[in-house]
C-alpha cells in the first residue's frame, strides 16, 4: 500500500488562504499596509517630482536653444579689468555661421522710481545701454509696449526688465523713472529672459541714448551671440578672438543653456537624499509588517497546530503566511504607488510642469514591495511551520 501524498496549495489556494487570514483582522492589517503606502507613495513621488521637474528643464531648453553663447570681459595679466572692443558686436557678426549679434553695456547710473528717493536706494537694478538686436538674440518678448528702435534709442526712454518693473512698482508703459539725474519714458516692460536672468534686473536703454545721456562710454560689457546648431562649438572656439583679436585671453566666451543642463543634473542628486529617506520610511514598514506577522502566528497557533493535524505540511503553513505577508505588503504597495503618482500630478501641475512617473519607478515600486513582503514575512513563515500540532492545539 502506497503512503499517502499530501494535496498541493495550488495558486488560487494560497491566494483565498492568504486573504482570509487578512480579513480576519482588517484593522491591523490597514495600519500596517500603511507604514508600506507611506514608504512607496514617499519613492514614488520623489521621483516622480524629480523627473517632472527635468523633464520641464529639458523642454525649456528646446524651446530657449542651445545656442546662444556670450562673451564678457575677463581680467587682464596685471589684474586690471579688461574692456570689450567697441566694435566687437559687428566683428561677431561677421562669422559666417552667426545669425543674430545683441550687445549690452553697462552705464554707471541709477534708476528710481522718483526724484525724491535717495541715490543710494537702488532696489538692485542696473542701468545697461542695449542694442536693436538684443531682443530678437535672446528669444525674449516684450511684455507691454515696445522695445528700443532706430528712433526711440536716441532719446530719454527705457525699457524695463520683468524683475526691475516690478521692484520699481512699474509695470504700464508711458510711466516716468528717474536715471541719471533726468526722467525717463517706460517704453515697455518684457517678459522673462530665461536665458539672460541679467537682463529680467536692468532698466535697458538706448546706445545713443545713454552715450548722450549717461555718460556711456560705448564699450559693450556682455555680447550675446546665435549661430546655427551644428556650429556652436566651432563659433565658441573662435569667438574670443574675433571679439578681441589682440588679447583674446582677456575674453570669457560661455553658454547661458550650460546652467539650466547642471540644474537638470544637479537635481539628481537631491532626489538621491530624499530617496534614502524613502528607503528608511519603507524599511520601518516593513518592520511594522513582519511585527504583525509575528504577533499574528502567537495568535493562531491553534488554527496552525488544527491544519497541521489535518494534514498541512509545514511547506503549506510556510507558503500561508509568507502568502499573508506578501498580500499585506503588496495593498500597501499599490496604495503608495497611487498616492505617489497623484502627488507627483499634483505637484507638477501646481508648478506648471510636465506631470512624469517613470515606468522603471513604478517597476521599482512593485520590486520594492515583493522584496519587503517576503523579507517581512520570511521568519514568521518559519515560525509558524516549526510549531508542532501537539504543542499547537495545547496552546490556552
Amino acid at each position: 500500500m502506497s503512503g499517502l501524498v499530501p494535496a498541493r496549495l495550488s495558486g488560487p489556494d494560497v491566494l483565498r488562504v492568504g486573504l482570509a487570514g487578512l480579513r480576519a483582522r482588517p484593522a491591523r492589517v490597514v495600519l500596517s499596509a500603511l507604514g508600506i503606502a507611506i514608504g512607496i507613495a514617499t519613492m514614488v513621488a520623489v521621483i516622480g517630482i524629480s523627473s517632472s521637474s527635468k523633464e520641464d528643464l529639458l523642454r525649456r531648453l528646446d524651446r530657449l536653444g542651445t545656442n546662444l553663447l556670450t562673451a564678457e570681459p575677463g581680467g587682464t595679466l596685471f589684474g586690471e579689468e579688461a574692456r570689450l572692443p567697441r566694435g566687437s558686436a559687428a566683428m561677431v557678426a561677421r562669422i559666417g555661421p552667426v545669425t543674430a549679434v545683441g550687445a549690452v553695456g553697462t552705464v554707471d547710473a541709477t534708476v528710481r522710481r522718483t526724484d525724491r528717493i535717495p541715490a543710494e536706494i537702488t532696489h538692485g537694478i542696473g542701468v545697461a545701454a542695449a542694442s536693436h538686436d538684443l531682443l530678437g538674440t535672446l528669444g525674449t518678448t516684450v511684455r507691454q509696449g515696445a522695445w528700443l528702435n532706430a528712433a526711440t534709442a536716441r532719446y530719454p526712454g527705457v525699457v524695463l526688465g520683468a524683475e526691475a518693473a516690478r521692484r520699481l512698482g512699474t509695470d504700464r508703459p508711458g510711466g516716468r523713472v528717474w536715471i541719471g539725474g533726468r526722467w525717463f519714458t517706460v517704453l515697455g516692460v518684457l517678459d522673462t529672459a530665461e536665458l539672460a536672468p541679467e537682463i529680467d534686473r536692468s532698466a535697458l536703454v538706448g546706445w545713443e541714448s545713454a552715450e548722450r545721456y549717461l555718460g556711456f562710454d560705448g564699450h559693450p560689457t556682455t555680447l550675446y551671440e546665435r549661430s546655427t546648431d551644428a556650429s556652436v562649438e566651432d563659433v565658441r572656439a573662435v569667438l574670443a578672438r574675433t571679439v578681441n583679436p589682440e588679447h583674446p585671453e582677456e575674453v570669457e566666451v560661455s553658454r547661458p543653456s550650460d546652467a539650466l543642463a547642471a540644474k537638470a543634473a544637479a537635481a539628481g542628486a537631491f532626489t538621491g537624499l530624499l530617496l534614502g529617506l524613502g528607503a528608511v520610511a519603507l524599511l520601518v514598514g516593513g518592520v511594522g509588517v513582519a511585527n504583525t506577522m509575528v504577533i499574528s502566528v502567537l495568535e493562531r497557533r491553534r488554527e496552525i497546530g488544527l491544519r497541521r493535524s489535518l494534514g498541512a505540511t509545514r511547506g503549506q503553513v510556510r507558503i500561508q503566511f509568507l502568502a499573508e505577508s506578501l498580500l499585506l505588503s503588496t495593498l500597501g504597495g499599490a496604495a503608495g504607488t497611487v498616492l505617489g503618482a497623484a502627488v507627483t500630478a499634483g505637484f507638477a501641475l501646481y508648478r506648471g510642469w510636465p506631470p512624469v512617473v517613470p515606468l522603471w519607478a513604478l517597476g521599482g515600486a512593485l520590486a520594492a514591495t515583493l522584496a519587503i513582503g517576503t523579507a517581512a514575512g520570511l521568519y514568521p513563515a518559519m515560525r509558524a511551520a516549526r510549531l508542532s500540532p501537539t504543542a499547537a492545539l495545547a496552546t490556552v
